[in-house]
């Protein structure tokens, strides 16, 4: 049985450069039957299909002369879509497999403006997630947040380096040990939502980094409205998050 490199089987396979092979497996495109190939050096059967899942197109939710409000598909770094946006700035940003709702401004004034509304907590900021096990109560989680930043940034609990963080939780719904919760946060640490609802016991499904330990093509988290000034947008959920099975 024969044996490469992952990334130079779908080279060869799809007909792109080794370098694009790499970048498609680092960025979580690339699929072997319902599997996420993760390590594009891991030594691979050289008959191995692979599949690579594209995201779908970005959907303007809104624009005008100030702002633009982007349904962020799953899988696309939000530094990608602005870069893909002639003369847009990220207001804030969205884990890469984190959908839903992401700001960009369109001038100076009004980003300064409004990056200054996020960091005076003045922003509201609403998400939908499944969960590992059963919610059945109102959760208030207030545990300050410390972020590793050494190569993937890794957040923790921490009590004495750690900022202060917030996050509401509202549970939705309950399909077998798993629930939909509705989740409000007024701060914005990294990770925030993943590592508070892991420290409560309920990490994100396929959130494997924070603790879940069920399979899932992306971490199930959405973001599904946000509030600033007179703003408000609304980013409707993703099949897998509305339809989950």
């Amino acid at each position: 049985m024969a044996t490469d490199k992952a990334y130079k089987v779908l080279a060869e396979q799809k007909g792109i450069s080794n370098k694009k092979a790499k970048e498609l497996i680092d960025r979580g495109l690339v699929y072997v039957e319902d599997k996420k190939v993760k390590i594009a050096r891991a030594q691979i059967n050289t008959e191995t299909n692979f599949r690579i899942e594209y995201p779908e197109d970005i959907e303007i939710l809104y624009q005008d002369e100030d702002i633009i409000a982007i349904n962020k598909p799953a899988q696309v770094d939000s530094y990608d879509i602005q870069d893909a946006i002639e003369g847009a700035e990220l207001l804030h940003r969205l884990d890469r497999d984190t959908s839903g709702v992401l700001l960009l401004g369109k001038n100076r004034t009004f980003i300064d403006q409004a990056i200054n509304e996020f960091k005076s907590r003045r922003v509201e900021k609403h998400y939908v997630a499944w969960v590992e096990g059963i919610v059945y109560e109102n959760m208030e989680i207030d545990e300050p947040i410390f972020t590793i930043k050494k190569g993937k940034a890794f957040s923790v609990i921490d009590p004495v380096r750690g900022k202060k963080a917030h996050t509401l939780v509202k549970p939705e719904e309950i399909q077998g040990k798993k629930s939909k919760v509705h989740i409000e946060i007024t701060t914005g640490r990294t990770h925030q939502i993943r590592v508070h609802l892991a420290h409560a016991g309920h990490p994100i499904v396929g959130d494997e980094q924070y603790g879940s330990r069920t399979q899932s093509k992306r971490v199930l988290l959405h973001s599904a409205k946000m509030k600033i000034f007179d703003y408000e947008f609304n980013a409707k959920e993703p099949k897998d998050i509305s339809k989950y099975k």
